[in-house]
């Protein structure tokens, strides 16, 4: 069995107890330390987990909360255990079965 592994993701939490509630108010405050990102960028940042975090950025986010990593990113098992197939491994999953109907010209199923 595979134990899957999964994240919370707690800036916006570490942002409220700093007093900081919009996401564009960061901004400024990592370009302070050299991380330019776009409004929509900083706004995933804080909303949802990302899936790639460059240690520049992480680095500054810890300077500007005054917090740790583990501040942040709380590793979690979740709660499924995925077993692995033995003779399916690395294969995807076939379509779903879909019924197809053939509608020749004059035979009444034209489309209107």
């Amino acid at each position: 069995m595979i134990r899957k592994m999964g994240i919370e993701w707690h800036l916006r939490l570490r942002m409220a107890e700093r007093g900081l509630f919009a996401t564009s108010e960061l901004l400024p405050l990592l370009a302070e330390r050299g991380i330019h990102l776009s409004r929509e960028q900083v706004y995933r940042l804080v909303t949802q987990p990302p899936q790639r975090l460059s240690m520049d950025t992480l680095a500054a986010l810890c300077d500007i909360l005054g917090c740790s990593p583990n501040d942040l990113i709380e590793v979690q098992a979740v709660n499924k255990q995925v077993r692995k197939a033995s003779g399916d491994a690395g294969r995807p999953a076939p379509p779903p079965v879909r019924r197809t109907t053939i509608r020749r010209p004059g035979s009444g199923g034209e489309p209107r």
